[in-house]
């Protein structure tokens, strides 16, 4: 049986071992060499310097950075700062929208340049841009606009309770495309920023909150006229929300086909409480009214028969 070499084992699997390893550094390297062929192929030119793939490929991360900095920068601007600072809370909120797209203006910039892009040559970029906003952008860009506007001007504010259209909510949100309104019935709704600048719009929050509230209600001819005024006032007084300065006002509004036709009319400190205590009150109107014999009658109609011949087809 042949004498076997350790010697000779070893510096056989050395050299299997070595050979292992130029192949995957060679491989390795020459992936690499590859990948960085793929990445410098020229994608177009800004101004005669070529953009390649590495370019768009930095330029992606450097953005996803910006947005999510731009993110976290603004929410530490709120919660550290802007919180501390004794200011109404939608002036805050204008603040803390203006700096988060103001970062991500600067941050998008910043890569640009980063990435090697000379921004003076994105100039006929722009320009064929602005002959897409003109054909085919035209409502983003006037919702762009508008968010702006609403931003600055400030006619609206997170929190206040608007009505836009058939649309009644508080304002959830501000966005610089949209607005995020919370309806009373708890449903988000994103209506175009355009619409509160070129729509009417009623904002009950807007300066003083407190509003004028209406209340109907129809009651018999037959029934004491003074003794209504009294009660339909007294309801309004009694309610623990309303504000008895200004005073409630009852008034005789018309005289309906089988009714007065009476207006309450009583002010409440916020907006958003209006058709709970408006509903309060019509309950507190129809106990108060059976306790004084005040009717709210039925529709009557009279019926006038010209001959008997007519009586006697009804019947």
């Amino acid at each position: 049986m042949p004498a076997v070499s350790l010697a000779a084992i070893k510096e056989d699997e050395s050299g299997t071992l070595s050979d292992l390893t130029d192949t995957t550094l060679s491989g390795i390297n020459e992936f690499w060499v590859q990948l960085w062929e793929v990445l410098s192929l020229g994608v177009f030119h800004v101004k005669g310097n070529p953009v390649t793939l590495g370019n768009l490929l930095v330029f992606s991360v450097l953005l996803i950075l910006v947005f999510a900095s731009a993110k976290i920068f603004s929410h530490l601007l709120y919660s550290r700062i802007l919180k501390k600072v004794r200011m109404e809370e939608s002036i805050r909120y204008t603040l803390q929208r203006i700096t988060h797209y103001v970062f991500l203006i600067v941050g998008v910039l910043f890569s640009l340049q980063f990435v090697g892009i000379d921004l003076s040559g994105l100039a006929v970029i722009f320009g064929l841009l602005s002959v897409g906003i003109g054909f085919g952008l035209q409502n983003l860009t006037s919702n762009f606009i508008s968010g702006i506007m609403l931003l600055f001007e400030r006619p609206i504010s997170v929190g206040d309770r608007i009505v836009v259209g058939s649309l009644e909510g508080d304002v959830k949100e501000i966005n610089m495309r949209s607005t995020t309104i919370n309806s009373i019935d708890n449903i988000s709704i994103i209506v175009p920023n355009s619409d509160f600048v070129s729509n009417q719009v009623i904002n009950y929050s807007h300066g003083d909150t407190k509003i004028r509230m209406r209340v109907q209600v129809g009651v018999s001819y037959n029934s004491d006229l003074d003794l209504v005024l009294k009660t339909m006032k007294q309801s309004a007084l009694d309610h623990p929300e309303t504000l008895n300065e200004p005073e409630p006002i009852v008034l005789l509004r018309n005289f309906g086909d089988s009714a007065w036709d009476m207006l309450l009319l009583c002010w409440v400190p916020n907006p958003k409480m209006q058709y709970r205590i408006a509903s309060d009150i019509r309950c507190d109107l129809v106990r108060r009214f059976r306790e004084n014999n005040i009717e709210i009658p039925f529709p009557q109609r009279d019926l006038h028969l010209r001959s008997n011949e007519a009586f006697k087809e009804l019947s």
